[in-house]
């Protein structure tokens, strides 16, 4: 159960932006209905991270591996729900998201690309700094663009499990 209430969606103010929401999205989700505490962060928000999912270069299963591995390195349940199909669509497999929360025992399921990715991923999430070796490994494989969209979207997806973790927001919790 979320720490405080869900926004009430039905004010005349928030009506453009849950409008928005819902073109962008399909429907406003739990993360967006907090969010709506605060229109104009949840305006950046939405924006911000549609660019992230829907506007890099970067391959769509390189980005649900790293939120993927996020939602399961920082306990982020709600995360893992949302994107688990995303992940399963962009070509990862039923096995590779099985293995993640202890994907070096599995790292045969992964390609050398993914391998590094991950451990880019791990670095960031748990240490914040990244020994320059694994940066450049994963460049090599991905160009300076992608690297750039790479770290930028571990470390987005990051921030959205720790927004998620600390007001308690599941995918079932009853909403107004």
């Amino acid at each position: 159960m979320a720490r405080i209430p869900y926004a009430d969606l039905s004010s005349p103010a928030a009506l453009p932006l849950v409008q928005r929401i819902v073109a962008e999205r399909g429907s406003v989700l739990h993360l967006y209905q907090m969010l709506m505490h605060s229109p104009p962060l949840a305006e950046g928000w939405l924006g911000f991270m549609t660019q992230v999912r829907q506007k890099l270069e970067l391959g769509g299963d390189l980005r649900e591996l790293v939120i993927m591995r996020i939602a399961h390195l920082n306990g982020a349940p709600y995360e893992a729900q949302q994107h688990e199909p995303i992940a399963l669509k962009e070509g990862l497999t039923p096995a590779q998201l099985s293995a993640l929360p202890a994907w070096g025992e599995a790292a045969h399921l992964f390609t050398p690309l993914q391998g590094d990715v991950l451990r880019l991923c791990d670095a960031m999430t748990r240490d914040v700094h990244v020994e320059a070796p694994l940066v450049q490994a994963v460049r090599e494989h991905l160009g300076e663009r992608r690297l750039v969209e790479l770290v930028a979207t571990i470390a987005s997806y990051n921030m959205v499990s720790r927004f998620l973790e600390a007001l308690q927001i599941h995918a079932d919790d009853p909403r107004p």
